[in-house]
């Protein structure tokens, strides 16, 4: 294939993950919605839409297998895309983590005069600008700001720890409500995992340019 074809389809897989991660940013917008006003309606509209994230992933992923199979890359296209195929499970995972949060707001009961609750969602908001950073430098393979998002995951884990504590402390003054604090739990360990795919996609970013695939985060994802 012509390398001016080719270029033009590296450039149109870039669009449809960039597309992708338009839409799962919106889904985590909307978690951040329906996690602030408990709004059960909008957390079952997250819940279900899964399969149009599933569905656009696997699209993807056969763009990528493709090029592969049939344009035989240079050894730096492939880094390329190998990366591409990498950020696209993280970006995926992201839109999982907002279904599993809403999952637990349709059928939970969480106590909505709760302090922590609003603890939690700003730790979402959090994870949210780790997202919609590391998708920017997906976009302008800025070494130095994929770093930063990686950096910024130290924000997040502290702010899941802190809501551990506090939850807990809830939990010793009101052991009857037990059930419904640990879903804040849940819920906080689902975004800590959401700040954990964020720095993956920073890693990799900074593969695509380097060539080295930097230990940044070093907890299970």
């Amino acid at each position: 294939m012509p390398r001016k074809n080719f270029d033009r389809e590296i450039a149109n897989l870039i669009a449809q993950m960039t597309d992708m991660g338009s839409t799962v940013n919106q889904r985590i917008e909307d978690t951040i919605t329906a996690l602030r006003t408990m709004d059960l309606e909008k957390a079952a509209e997250v819940a279900g839409s899964d399969n149009e994230i599933d569905r656009i992933e696997h699209n993807i992923e056969k763009m990528c297998m493709n090029l592969i199979a049939m344009q035989q890359p240079i050894a730096s296209d492939l880094r390329v895309i190998a990366a591409c195929l990498k950020i696209l499970t993280d970006i995926e995972r992201e839109a999982d983590q907002c279904a599993d949060i809403c999952d637990i707001l349709t059928i939970g009961e969480l106590n909505t005069n709760s302090l922590a609750i609003t603890h939690v969602v700003q730790m979402l908001e959090a994870a949210n600008d780790m997202f919609r950073r590391a998708m920017d430098v997906f976009l302008s393979r800025d070494v130095e700001a994929a770093r930063k998002v990686c950096e910024s995951d130290d924000i997040v884990d502290g702010m899941f720890s802190k809501i551990i504590l506090e939850v807990c402390g809830i939990i010793t003054q009101n052991p009857q409500n037990v059930m419904r604090e640990v879903d804040l739990l849940f819920i906080s360990k689902y975004i800590e995992r959401m700040g954990d795919h964020a720095t993956n996609i920073a890693e990799w970013v900074i593969y695509m340019e380097t060539g080295v695939h930097p230990d940044l985060n070093t907890k299970e994802t």
